[in-house]
């Protein structure tokens, strides 16, 4: 995967209603390896990482890169929104568009927020990039991920399979400026 593009980051935080989408800092450390060696927010992703590897490799100010916001409520991070563009997608349909991803700690779930926050993440793309499409990869059998998908204007474009599992793979058509 590859930035953006030549937007780079945010001028500042995105800010909603409930949340601010901002660049890691390194008080969200703990946070990080807390969602990467989470059992349940990897159950549709290959499994977590082991958390002694994590707590090794994480740095001081982890996932800094155009494309990646921390989603922050109240001060403290429940999440990640990733865009970064696909090179060598696994499918040739998603391939040279930009990739939505998303993690959540299971404490943040059912409360709305990472519809919230990909909204706000998908209003600043359309912004900044206008016209561009976004693709969206998910396990048919993660029923949230899909539900969110289908509430952020994704539409399927094909089924497959990877990973031993089925896999939807949704576009977003892009926002085209007024």
């Amino acid at each position: 995967m590859t930035e953006l593009g030549p937007v780079g980051r945010p001028p500042a935080p995105i800010r909603t209603e409930r949340l601010v989408l901002r660049e890691s800092e390194a008080r969200d450390r703990a946070a990080f390896v807390e969602l990467l060696a989470s059992p349940e927010v990897h159950t549709y992703l290959g499994g977590p990482r082991p958390r002694d590897e994590l707590e090794c490799e994480t740095s001081e100010v982890p996932e800094r890169w155009p494309g990646s916001f921390v989603v922050d409520l109240d001060g403290a991070m429940i999440g990640q929104i990733l865009l970064r563009r696909a090179t060598r997608h696994r499918r040739p349909t998603a391939a040279g568009k930009v990739d939505l991803g998303y993690l959540f700690l299971p404490r943040a779930w059912g409360s709305g927020y990472a519809a919230e926050a990909c909204v706000a993440a998908l209003d600043w793309f359309d912004g900044v990039l206008p016209g561009e499409p976004v693709v969206l990869t998910t396990q048919t059998a993660n029923a949230s991920s899909m539900r969110l998908a289908a509430k952020l204007g994704f539409a399927e474009v094909e089924r497959f399979q990877a990973w031993d599992a089925e896999q939807w793979l949704g576009l977003r058509s892009p926002v085209t400026p007024e």
